[in-house]
């Protein structure tokens, strides 16, 4: 099972961050971009926690897994993903010389302002991006944060793929067959 869990893990991982940071440069918004995109994005590549348990469900236990232990495979599968996403994130700083907050900081007053909001709410938004800017400096509330980002999502891959995958009559497994 563990290594069902690393491989899918990673392969989810790397694809999350990978197309989020490609949505970054095409997106040339300095990641303010969408949210909802942010997110579509980390629910494609978790999707990968489904063919990973159904792929040890159908190869290494003949087409039945229990509710938990597919739930407990996904969790696993989402915690390596996690990992690797907040690995990545922190690559991505670390090359972009951590330029990241300072900027999504000025776009999101910005955009505070150009929604006419009063000086009185630009001012309490600035400071509250500059404590924030301030904590985000610590890498481990930002690991934190970014894992908080992804992992929700793996979560509830997690359960609605334990509860598809248990009933064995859900997408069996056929074996190979022949051309």
């Amino acid at each position: 099972m563990s290594r069902f869990v690393l491989i899918y893990g990673l392969l989810a991982g790397v694809i999350s961050i990978s197309l989020i940071l490609v949505s970054f440069v095409l997106g040339g918004e300095s990641g303010t971009g969408s949210v909802w995109l942010g997110y579509l994005i980390m629910l494609a590549s978790l999707s990968l926690i489904f063919a990973g348990i159904k792929r040890y469900r159908d190869i290494e236990l003949g087409g039945v897994i229990r509710f938990w232990a597919a739930t407990g495979m996904g969790l696993g599968i989402a915690v390596v993903s996690g990992v690797v996403y907040a690995i990545g994130w922190e690559v991505y700083l670390w090359l972009t010389d951590y330029s990241f907050f300072p900027e999504y900081a000025k776009a999101t007053i910005e955009a505070k302002r150009a929604a006419g909001a009063s000086a009185a709410e630009i001012a309490k938004l600035t400071k509250e991006m500059a404590d924030l800017g301030k904590q985000y400096t610590q890498p481990l509330y930002r690991m934190v944060m970014t894992l908080l980002e992804i992992l929700p999502v793996g979560v509830v891959v997690s359960f609605i793929s334990g509860a598809l995958l248990r009933k064995h009559r859900f997408m069996p497994y056929r074996g190979r067959t022949e051309p």
